[in-house]
């Protein structure tokens, strides 16, 4: 066990060492012309186990994977250079063709002029009969060369004149042919292969320049363009003929699109404008394709130069866009408009995938930078409308308009427990946030579903920040109002303040969770199918589960800072006065042994205000969190954790109790003992005793103890039985909740300053 815990261990180094290798180094090993495979495999896997083949495995295909991504970027850092070469090659085959037919027309000439000078010698020193012969023969032949050249040249004036394109081609190549065959024949006339060949050259030529104007015409059919194209291809001008065909497609698009736009300019509707014009520009770059594909082929020169106008077109198109449709909506935060027509456009930009044109990496370069716009501008739009809504926001809790005018009636009736209740501003961020989730879910190809999340994240953090404003007495609101004056509506009552926790639990804990949980899975039903059986193999869990749930503990972060806030507020309203003075002293306890006659025992005045306030508030938080009582129940266990720590770190109270000129003596020991346990027992039976605010009033309890011991006192011999405090505690409770029946004793719960006996209660009672 031991040396294979050691074999994995050195074998796991090893793999994270060459992890942390470049990629270069990683891959050098397989681009070694000796490499063999097997012998990788043998070298690599003969003492491996499972798990270390598996990691192997793992590892060669994260390093495919980035070899793959390499080659890609490769491919795109050098695709310029690439199609400029490719230009360059074209242009050097097209003038090595015209130099080859140049060289051809002068090695004609040539010959020409050599079988002329021959033909003038054999005049000399000859006789006048055979001079005569000969005259009169070549008077003959130059005739019939005449007759030919007339005939040919007449016949291919009227192809040209009606546009018989392959009776045309057929004619040159008929003539070329019959050069090429007479050239072979001793017996021909040289004047008459100079003058046929001429003439072909010509009548190619005008062939040539009719054939280049019919490709230039916008008017000119789609099969007439291609049989054009072709025609000037089989004269040997390929180059110039793919130039046509691609300026032909563009004069078109051109064209159109200014049609486009001066329809867009009188009716408006920048979404159909950009579904139109899309659907035109893409199909004219389909259609272009599909030409040069049926004409050309693939070949490699025309692909490239396809490409590059393919994406010069593309780039053109965007940048109209751009600037007509999304520059002034993504200033305004109109980001569905930019998702619609992005949308739009990439799904036209796929269909040309087909035929091996990817152009939307061009689509989301140029869009890239007005979405980012409209999606910071979304989420200002967000924060400012929430702020302007909080400023009149009564913070009472109701449906959303949406919702209520949505449902009819009985729907809501058996709804009315699922539909959220929020404020009036609450109402807004929760729908403002639902629309930019799910336009964001159109825009997966740009990654914003992050960038997305954590903008919701910061604009719920300043909503936060208003409900904590609204709070009265807040540090927030006290800045705010030493500046330029209370932005929001506070929330005086009791019931106004649950809803500001109510209106952050809620979207936080369900809301928004909810709609992120549909653009991440989204998002997931996006990615590679190798990745989903990846995923399906280790964990049905969505890959994006981890960067949810950080998310979601940054929200709760959020409202725990609302919860604080609250949990201060109330605590200072119980331990201090209005005059700034406190309620909880040590006066209390250290007083309370200045009389020898022992006290009427019943819980100190700030302790049953604790409890009344606990309870009104208990009750108020079962009405507002309906459904949510776990909220409210750790609600009130931070408040009563406040409250008791608040007295737990008071060093002032413990100098005096420990220190000051009174000592704590067995009355006040008793009292404070007392209190504890009387907070014990009612913060248990509400359920909002917390483990920790079990251990501080233990330490509470322990720490007096300490003190009355160090003067002097026997604290175990002074104080009661458990049972005693519990049972003045359980009365008291019944007493203060108006549950108690234990005849003539009358009291007021509500009088702070009461002094029932519990214990002439607990007589009375035997």
């Amino acid at each position: 066990m031991k040396k294979e815990a050691k074999r994995e261990m050195s074998i796991g180094d090893s793999a994270e060492l060459e992890e942390n290798l470049p990629l270069k180094d990683r891959l050098k090993a397989f681009k070694s012309s000796s490499f063999d495979p097997d012998a990788y495999f043998t070298t690599r896997c003969q003492t491996m186990n499972e798990k270390e083949i598996r990691h192997l495995c793992s590892y060669l295909i994260e390093l495919k994977k980035a070899s793959a991504e390499e080659m890609r970027k490769s491919v795109y850092a050098n695709y310029a250079a690439f199609i400029r070469t490719s230009r360059e090659i074209t242009d050097l085959e097209g003038q090595l063709l015209s130099m080859r037919n140049l060289l051809s027309n002068q090695g004609g000439l040539v010959h020409a002029l050599n079988e002329q000078v021959r033909i003038d010698s054999l005049w000399v020193g000859t006789d006048q009969t055979l001079k005569e012969d000969l005259s009169q023969i070549d008077k003959m032949e130059l005739s019939k060369t005449e007759e030919w050249l007339m005939e040919f040249s007449n016949t291919l004036d009227v192809l040209l004149a009606e546009r018989r394109m392959d009776e045309v081609m057929n004619a040159l190549l008929k003539g070329e042919m019959l050069v090429e065959d007479a050239s072979d024949t001793p017996e021909t006339n040289p004047k008459f292969l100079v003058a046929m060949q001429a003439s072909i050259t010509e009548q190619r030529m005008r062939f040539a320049d009719q054939l280049a104007e019919t490709i230039s015409q916008p008017s000119t059919r789609r099969s007439e363009l291609r049989s054009a194209v072709q025609a000037l291809k089989r004269l040997g001008d390929g180059p110039r003929a793919h130039t046509l065909l691609l300026q032909y497609h563009q004069k078109k698009l051109q064209s159109s699109m200014r049609n486009i736009r001066s329809c867009n300019s009188s009716h408006g509707g920048g979404g159909t404008y950009a579904t139109v014009l899309s659907q035109f520009v893409f199909s004219t770059i389909a259609r272009a394709a599909s030409d040069c594909m049926s004409v050309f082929g693939d070949e490699p020169a025309y692909t490239s130069e396809l490409v590059t106008w393919a994406v010069k077109q593309t780039e053109a198109f965007a940048l109209l866009l751009k600037r007509h449709v999304l520059a002034s909506s993504a200033a305004t935060g109109g980001l569905r408009v930019a998702a619609d027509c992005l949308q739009v456009c990439l799904g036209h930009c796929s269909l040309l995938e087909a035929q091996g044109l990817a152009l939307s990496p061009v689509l989301l370069r140029i869009f890239r930078s007005s979405v980012e716009q409209a999606f910071h501008s979304n989420l200002k739009k967000i924060e400012h409308s929430t702020t302007a809504l909080a400023v009149s926001d009564d913070w009472v809790l109701s449906f959303s308009p949406a919702n209520g005018k949505s449902m009819s009636s009985s729907a809501a009736s058996n709804s009315v427990g699922s539909q959220p209740k929020l404020s009036s501003s609450a109402n807004k961020f929760n729908s403002m946030a639902q629309e930019f989730l799910e336009d964001i879910v159109p825009l997966e190809c740009l990654h914003l579903d992050g960038p997305a999340l954590e903008g919701v994240q910061r604009a719920f953090n300043s909503y936060v920040d208003l409900l904590i404003q609204a709070l009265p007495g807040s540090t927030e609101t006290e800045d705010h109002l030493e500046g330029c004056g209370r932005i929001v509506q506070p929330a005086e009552t009791e019931i106004q303040q649950f809803a500001l926790l109510a209106n952050a639990s809620l979207l936080a804990d369900e809301l928004l969770p909810r709609a992120a949980m549909k653009l991440l899975s989204s998002s997931n039903n996006k990615v590679d199918e190798q990745q989903q059986q990846q995923s399906k193999r280790g964990s049905e869990r969505p890959s994006h589960l981890p960067e949810q749930r950080e998310w979601k503990r940054k929200l709760q972060r959020s409202v725990d800072r609302l919860r604080d806030s609250f949990c201060r507020l109330h605590a200072l309203e119980l331990i201090f006065t209005d005059e700034g003075d406190t309620n909880l002293n040590a006066h209390i306890y250290t007083s309370m042994d200045d009389h020898t006659e022992e006290p009427e025992w019943f819980p100190s005045p700030i302790f049953q205000l604790v409890f009344t306030k606990i309870t009104t508030l208990a009750s108020i938080a079962t009405d507002v969190f309906v459904g949510r009582e776990r909220f409210a129940t750790v609600l009130l266990m931070r408040l009563m954790e406040t409250i008791i720590l608040w007295l737990s770190d008071d060093q002032a109270f413990w100098e005096e109790i420990e220190q000051g000129a009174k000592p704590l003596g067995p009355f006040g020991l008793q009292q404070l003992y007392l209190d504890m346990e009387f907070v014990l027992i009612f913060a248990s039976q509400g359920r909002y005793l917390s483990r920790s605010l079990h251990q501080v009033i233990k330490d509470i309890i322990a720490r007096a103890i300490d003190a009355a011991a160090a003067t002097g006192v026997d604290p175990y011999s002074v104080l009661p039985e458990e049972d005693w405090f519990n049972e003045v505690s359980q009365i008291a409770i019944k007493m203060l909740t108006g549950k108690g029946n234990f005849g003539s004793v009358e009291r007021d719960v509500a009088s702070p300053t009461a002094s029932i006996s519990a214990s002439s209660v607990i007589s009375d009672a035997n």
